[in-house]
């Protein structure tokens, strides 16, 4: 094998230093200059000393733009890789069928809260250069305000775009649309290309989906109890009662007579056990239940 003359060694041990310099994010090229035209210097006082002066600066020059690229060269794919997320990690929260409310901090302060089987992402990197996550499920948001910085949601079919606000976002409908509630500050929800988008201030549901986009107030006053775990109702019907039960306590219950489904229902429900609840039920309308697997039957007596 051939033996490395004394400026190959240099070289050599230059670009070895320069790798580890861009795997650790920065290059100084001052340093990097004057630390290579040292050691250059080291070997070449007499090696020098004979040559043409026309060569001698020939070679300098060449030298000179040959370290420049090697640093220039590292210098752009540095950068193209840390705006690309090569250096940033990618954060995960992830619920389940039995866990709700979990509270996921940002760095910038913003708080989300996770409903049932609900997946939240983002780059470890979060705030520096945007405010962005990505969702899967349902969450409640209350975003810092940053007027510099909106804070952006990749919902699936949809953007959500706030600046400072609260609101809840479903990714999760059966009909893949994106639905969003307003409860404070202002959303705009648009689709993925943005060829349209809906305005949404406090009080309005928006829905998008593939096909379609509307807004209307919210009128369900139960819409947020899964976060809050309350529960009001003034004369609605059973069935509707079921469904915010299923929603909010992850409760099955099936009326084996149909015409349950149309008791009216006035009392509050608050944080309670599902066997307390259905009992509640059971004991207002006079009416028995089984349960078979995570399904209550009820029954008249």
């Amino acid at each position: 094998m051939k033996e490395m003359n004394s400026k190959e060694k240099i070289f050599d041990r230059e670009w070895e230093e320069l790798s580890v310099t861009f795997s650790n994010g920065e290059v100084d090229v001052d340093k990097a200059w004057d630390k290579l035209q040292g050691r250059i210097a080291e070997i070449e006082p007499h090696s020098n000393e004979n040559m043409p002066p026309v060569r001698r600066l020939t070679g300098i020059l060449i030298r000179i733009a040959a370290v420049a690229l090697i640093i220039l060269g590292l210098g752009l794919t540095a950068i193209y890789l840390s705006n690309n997320g090569v250096f940033s990690k990618t954060i995960i929260a992830v619920t389940g069928t039995d866990e709700k409310n979990l509270l996921v901090e940002l760095p910038d302060g913003s708080k989300i809260f996770l409903n049932r089987n609900t997946e939240l992402s983002y780059k470890s990197d979060f705030g520096r250069s945007g405010r962005n996550v990505k969702l899967n499920g349902e969450a409640f948001f209350e975003i810092s305000p940053d007027a510099s910085k909106p804070f952006i949601i990749d919902a699936g079919n949809a953007y959500v775009r706030v600046v400072g606000t609260s609101f809840n976002v479903i990714t999760s409908n059966s009909d893949s649309a994106v639905e969003v509630y307003v409860t404070t500050g202002k959303v705009v929800l648009s689709d993925k290309s943005e060829s349209r988008s809906l305005d949404l201030e406090p009080g309005y549901v928006g829905n998008l989906d593939l096909n379609s986009s509307a807004k209307a107030i919210n009128e369900n006053p139960n819409y947020l109890a899964w976060n809050t775990g309350k529960l009001v109702y003034t004369g609605q019907k059973l069935d509707i009662v079921f469904k915010d039960l299923k929603r909010v306590y992850n409760m099955d219950i099936v009326a084996d007579d149909p015409s349950i489904l149309e008791n009216p229902w006035s009392s509050p429900i608050g944080s309670g056990t599902q066997e307390t609840i259905i009992l509640l039920i059971c004991r207002s309308f006079n009416l028995s239940f089984t349960k078979e697997g995570d399904v209550y039957h009820l029954v008249k007596k």
